[in-house]
């Protein structure tokens, strides 16, 4: 029945991994798990091997009135990948689901939001002087932060990566990027894909700044952590956020103001990851690679790194080409 293949193929996932792939993560196991739940709420009148293109035509339409758009997608391709792994242990015959899909827009059809370079400068200005702030408690807290905040600027790498970097990462022109903090956990793992494995080149200046503090502040701890909290833990992304990189912004005159409930708020205008976009923008505009930005940023997919940064890959393009005239290019 669909219902015993798919705890197979969840089976699968959790303990051996598709495709050769490394097991998923406790966080994407309960995510297939409650796509699972919504794939098994559909009645399946037929068992798995009688099932035909048809039947998921009907299945996608209940899926689309039912649930979102983006929801029902997700939902498609893990069933998607559930039959694909029955074709290939011999449960199935055929992939029944090829060629039936739900369409859907990036989601970043809309540009994502970049800090100028002179907001970035502000920034890290803003970090020089908390770390040397008269206020001993400011100073001992951004004695982590400033190294944190120079190494997001000048590695693009993601929050959850940086905030478990380990001090045998640290080379002398760079730093390795091979774990993350997984999503919706505070557990350390592998990155999310193997493509996020990646060498990283990054100023003399953060690599002394990085490599100044695990040797020195640094509070030991089993897991190799740069920037553990004062009791060798790893630190919460949503303190680094809310406490560091929203005290930076507001030292730096980075704040935009919010209306809520009747109430006006001053919020920051920028998110640690909005530095990642920096990190990437200024790669397009020194016109490196396309792939190796792809490398860079960790991305399975060059769609991917194109879905985001299209819009600026264009900027940039556009402002460098000259008018396209065929018939003076070939002669006549």
């Amino acid at each position: 029945t669909v219902p015993e293949a798919l705890e197979h193929w969840l089976a699968i996932c959790e303990k051996e991994g598709r495709s050769g792939r490394d097991p998923v993560t406790k966080f994407t196991a309960k995510t297939y798990r409650y796509r699972a739940d919504i794939i098994n709420a559909y009645i399946w009148e037929k068992e798995i091997q009688d099932l035909a293109p048809p039947d998921i035509v009907n299945f996608r339409s209940w899926l689309l009135r039912n649930y979102s758009r983006d929801l029902s997608r997700k939902v498609l391709s893990s069933f998607h990948s559930m039959v694909i792994e029955m074709v290939s242990r011999g449960i199935l015959q055929y992939d029944i689901v090829s060629g039936v899909q739900i369409n859907s827009g990036s989601r970043y059809d809309e540009a994502v939001t970049i800090p100028t370079e002179a907001e970035v400068r502000a920034l890290l200005a803003a970090a020089d002087r908390l770390a040397n702030s008269k206020n001993q408690q400011t100073m001992r807290t951004w004695r982590r932060y400033r190294p944190m905040l120079y190494l997001a600027v000048d590695s693009g790498m993601r929050p959850q990566e940086y905030i478990c970097l380990a001090s045998y990462n640290i080379h002398d022109t760079g730093v390795v990027v091979d774990r993350a903090v997984e999503r919706g956990s505070n557990t350390i793992s592998v990155t999310k894909t193997p493509s996020g494995r990646r060498l990283i080149d990054l100023s003399a200046h953060t690599v002394e700044m990085v490599r100044f503090y695990s040797d020195n502040h640094s509070t030991p701890n089993q897991h190799d952590l740069v920037f553990p909290t004062s009791t060798g833990k790893l630190q919460s992304l949503d303190n680094w956020r809310k406490r560091g990189f929203a005290a930076a912004c507001q030292e730096a005159g980075l704040m935009r103001e919010i209306s809520k409930d009747g109430r006006t708020y001053a919020v920051p205008k920028y998110t640690p990851y909005n530095l990642r976009h920096f990190y990437a923008s200024m790669l397009i505009e020194k016109r490196v690679n396309l792939k190796k930005i792809q490398y860079l940023m960790g991305h399975s997919d060059i769609q991917t790194t194109l879905n985001i940064y299209g819009h600026v890959i264009e900027r940039v393009e556009g402002a460098a080409e000259r008018p396209i005239t065929l018939i003076d290019e070939i002669g006549h």
